[in-house]
């Protein structure tokens, strides 16, 4: 699915602020710096999502670029194309006029339309954080914006969405699947309307095969665990599986991704 033709040239506003991997501060990243300069300015569209709030939290960066697949002579890494569908999803939800925080950032990325994309280690955690070495200390710093800044919205509609990419055996072909925290209603409806958004969509692509991605629970994520956010943890695949990899390598099919992700936002936001 291909971004829609552009409308109001609107720049949207992104609370977007980093700092380098050596822990010198930057000036805040603006669109043209998140998305690039082929994405930017960002054209608000509508106001279709004015008042919601999103958290998005692309797996890993920094000094851990996550699972690793093997695509010819090349190394795809896990957070290089989380990233990429995350960026792409952010301003999918500005146009919409959403308000969008990126957890993970990284200074001179942007959207990209390469197929393979190299691996960096600069990505930097909102705002102006070098990005731990630990598992858990990452993880703690995300959480910890991300609560500090669901007190600062407080009373309105707020989601954390992390997206990650699976790593299995080669041969596991596996679709996109989303998991909540058991005891969030909020996380559970919002997962579903992502959920039914994919379903659908491949009725439509892949008419002869059957979507087999499910909602489940899994409270032990500490994401999912410790967020004051609803939220929703997503696969979007198996980095290790030739079809899989046809799904994040190739730029429109990332862009489809966050187009469907946005499209059970949506749907989640409306039918509160």
């Amino acid at each position: 699915m291909k971004p829609a033709a552009p409308g109001r040239k609107t720049t949207a506003r992104l609370r977007a602020s980093t700092r380098a991997a050596r822990g010198k501060s930057t000036q805040p990243l603006l669109p043209a710096t998140l998305f690039g300069a082929g994405y930017s300015p960002v054209p608000v569209r509508d106001r279709a999502l004015r008042g919601a709030v999103y958290y998005l939290s692309p797996g890993h960066g920094g000094p851990d670029p996550g699972a690793i697949g093997k695509y010819g002579s090349f190394k795809l890494a896990e957070d290089e194309y989380a990233y990429d569908v995350t960026v792409r999803l952010a301003r999918v939800l500005l146009e919409h006029g959403a308000t969008v925080y990126v957890l993970v950032q990284d200074p001179n990325d942007g959207i990209r339309d390469q197929n393979v994309l190299p691996v960096d280690y600069d990505e930097v955690t909102y705002p102006r954080q070098v990005i731990p070495l630990s598992q858990l200390g990452r993880l703690r710093q995300r959480i910890a914006q991300v609560n500090k800044l669901y007190a600062h919205h407080k009373g309105a509609y707020q989601r954390l969405l992390s997206l990650h990419v699976d790593s299995r055996s080669e041969g596991q072909n596996i679709d996109v699947f989303f998991y909540h925290h058991a005891n969030s209603t909020a996380g559970l409806r919002l997962a579903k309307n992502i959920h039914k958004v994919f379903t659908n969509r491949y009725k439509r692509a892949q008419p002869n095969r059957p979507y087999s991605g499910n909602v489940s629970e899994r409270g032990s994520l500490y994401e999912v665990r410790t967020s004051h956010a609803p939220a929703v943890f997503m696969e979007l695949g198996n980095i290790r599986n030739a079809k899989d990899q046809r799904r994040f390598v190739v730029p429109d099919n990332r862009q489809a991704l966050a187009n469907w992700i946005y499209e059970g936002l949506l749907a989640d936001y409306t039918g509160r």
